[in-house]
C-alpha cells in the first residue's frame, strides 16, 4: 500500500503562489506515475496535473495554462506542484495520487484558499 502525505495548502491572494509537496512511502515500488488532482466544494474531482515516474508523460488540466508546474524528486519519492498567478476560481482541496497498476492512491487532501 502507498502512503501519500501533501503539504504546503494555505490562504493566498490571487496572483501569488504556493507550492504543494506530496511525500510517498510504503509500498512505492512499481508506481507509474504521480500527480495532483483537485476538488472545489460541489464539484467533481478533476485532474491538476500528472506526471508519469520517468518523466516521460506530463499532463496538465486545461485550467491550468501555463500556470503550475509538477516536478519530482525521485530521491526524496516527492512530487511537487508550484502554483503561479493563483485565481480565486484555484479555490479547492488539492489531493496528491499515485498510480500503481490498476490502483490509484490518494493523499488526506490539502486546503488551498485564494482571496480576491
Amino acid at each position: 500500500q502507498v502512503q501519500l502525505v501533501e503539504s504546503g495548502g494555505g490562504l493566498v491572494q490571487a496572483g501569488g503562489s504556493l507550492r504543494l509537496s506530496c511525500a510517498a512511502s510504503g509500498s512505492i515500488f512499481s508506481i507509474n506515475a504521480m500527480g495532483w488532482y483537485r476538488q472545489a466544494p460541489g464539484k467533481q474531482r478533476e485532474l491538476v496535473a500528472i506526471r508519469t515516474i520517468g518523466g516521460s508523460t506530463t499532463r496538465y488540466g486545461d485550467f491550468v495554462k501555463g500556470r503550475f508546474t509538477i516536478s519530482r524528486d525521485n530521491a526524496k519519492n516527492t512530487v511537487y506542484l508550484q502554483m503561479n498567478s493563483l485565481k480565486p476560481e484555484d479555490t479547492a482541496v488539492y489531493y496528491c495520487a499515485s498510480l500503481k497498476g490498476g490502483e490509484t492512491s490518494w493523499g488526506q487532501g490539502t486546503q488551498v484558499t485564494v482571496s480576491s
